[in-house]
C-alpha cells in the first residue's frame, strides 16, 4: 500500500513509501482510509515539536474510513461501516485515570499518527475502541476535520464554560467549527487573527462572529472566555488582559512556545488559565452527536495523498481557510 511517513524527526516533511498492508490484532480492526484531515498537531510531528514520536511513523489523525477486517473480539463494528478514528487511540483502561473517565490524561496512553501508524496511507491500524460511528449527511471529506479539529475544540469549549462572550485566537479548522456551535448556542464570538489576516477576519464574520479583529486588538467589550488555539505563548497574557473579571483563557493545542511572563493584576479577581489534553471517547460520542444537529459545516480544502507535504506546508504558512483533507 501508498504511506506517507516521517522518517527523520523534525525533518519538516513525509516521504511516499510503498509498505506492507497490515494486519489486525485481538481487538483491531483495519480501515481502508477514505480521507484524513490535516491538523496543526501533525506539524507538530513532523516539525520536531513533540518529543519521541514513533519513526519510521504514518503521520494523520483525523481519519474517516470503512472497516475491512477485524481482529478476534470485535463484533460491534461491521466490514463495510464507515468510521473515524481520532488523536487519541489506545488507554490502559486499568489506571486512576482511566477509572474516573479521564483517560485522556492515561500515562501509557499512546495516539494516532504519533506512537501509532495514522491515517497519510490506503489503509491503517486502528484499536476498536477509538473507532467511531460517523453522522450521515457528510461526504469522507466534510467528516475528517471533525475528528480533531472538531474534537479537541469541542473539549476546549466545554471548558471554557458558560461564557456569553467567547473570544478565539487562531481563526483554523478547529475555530472554524467552534465558532458555528457557539452561535447556535446565542454566544457572541469575538475572533482574533494573524495580524492583517482580512481573509481570516471575513471567513470569521460569514461564520457569525460579532467582531474580529488582530490578536492584539482590544475587542469592544471584555470578553467571558477566550481560547486559544494558535500555538504562540505570548497569546496568553494579551487574552487575560482582555478577560471580565472571573473569566477564563483556555490553552487549546497539544503544544505551545513559551508563555512570557507577565504582571499578577492581568490574572487577579479569579481569572483562570488552563489547558486541555487530549480528548475522551465521551467528547468524540457527545460532539458527533451535536455536529449535525446545529450542522456544523467543515471548509475544507482537498490534497491527493501524495502531496501530504504541500497540505503540510499551506498549513504552515498559513494559507489556508478552514481545513486541509487528504483524500486517497
Amino acid at each position: 500500500m501508498r504511506a506517507m511517513r516521517l522518517h527523520q524527526k523534525g525533518s519538516g516533511h513525509v516521504t511516499a513509501d510503498d509498505v506492507a498492508r497490515p494486519e489486525p490484532g485481538p481487538g483491531e480492526v483495519r480501515v481502508k482510509v477514505k480521507a484524513c484531515g490535516v491538523c496543526r498537531t501533525d506539524l507538530h510531528v513532523v516539525d520536531g515539536d513533540l518529543p519521541d514520536p514513533k519513526l519510521p511513523v504514518v503521520p494523520g489523525h483525523e481519519i474517516v474510513g470503512t472497516v475491512d477486517a477485524r481482529g478476534d473480539g470485535v463484533d460491534h463494528l461491521d466490514i463495510g461501516q464507515r468510521i473515524g478514528i481520532p488523536w487519541l487511540g489506545f488507554s490502559c483502561g486499568e489506571c486512576a485515570y482511566c477509572r474516573r473517565g479521564q483517560e485522556n490524561l492515561c500515562p501509557h496512553a499512546r495516539y494516532t499518527g504519533y506512537q501509532i501508524d495514522g491515517g497519510y496511507a490506503d489503509y491503517c491500524i486502528a484499536d476498536a475502541r477509538y473507532c467511531f460511528p460517523l453522522p450521515e449527511g457528510y461526504s469522507d471529506e466534510a467528516a475528517a476535520p471533525l475528528l480533531c479539529a472538531g474534537l479537541i475544540g469541542h473539549r476546549a469549549y466545554r471548558m471554557a464554560g458558560d461564557a456569553p462572550r467567547l473570544g478565539v485566537y487562531g481563526f483554523g479548522a478547529a475555530a472554524h467549527i467552534m465558532c458555528q456551535v457557539a452561535c447556535w448556542e446565542d454566544r457572541q464570538v469575538f475572533a482574533f487573527t494573524r495580524p492583517g489576516d482580512n481573509e481570516a477576519q471575513n471567513f470569521a464574520r460569514d461564520l457569525g462572529a460579532v467582531w474580529a479583529g488582530d490578536s492584539g486588538d482590544a475587542p469592544p467589550e471584555p470578553l467571558d472566555a477566550a481560547i486559544i488555539f494558535a500555538p504562540v505563548g505570548p497569546l496568553v497574557p494579551e487574552a487575560l488582559t482582555r478577560l471580565a473579571p472571573g473569566g477564563v483563557v483556555v490553552c487549546a493545542g497539544i503544544h505551545m512556545s513559551d508563555i512570557p511572563s507577565f504582571p499578577y493584576s492581568i490574572l487577579w479577581q479569579e481569572r483562570i488559565v488552563r489547558s486541555v489534553a487530549n480528548l475522551t471517547r465521551r467528547d468524540a460520542e457527545e460532539f458527533l452527536a451535536l455536529a449535525p444537529k446545529v450542522p456544523v459545516k467543515t471548509h475544507t480544502t482537498p490534497y491527493p495523498l501524495i502531496e501530504a507535504n504541500q497540505a503540510l506546508d499551506d498549513l504552515r504558512s498559513g494559507r489556508l481557510q478552514g481545513a486541509a483533507v487528504l483524500i486517497t
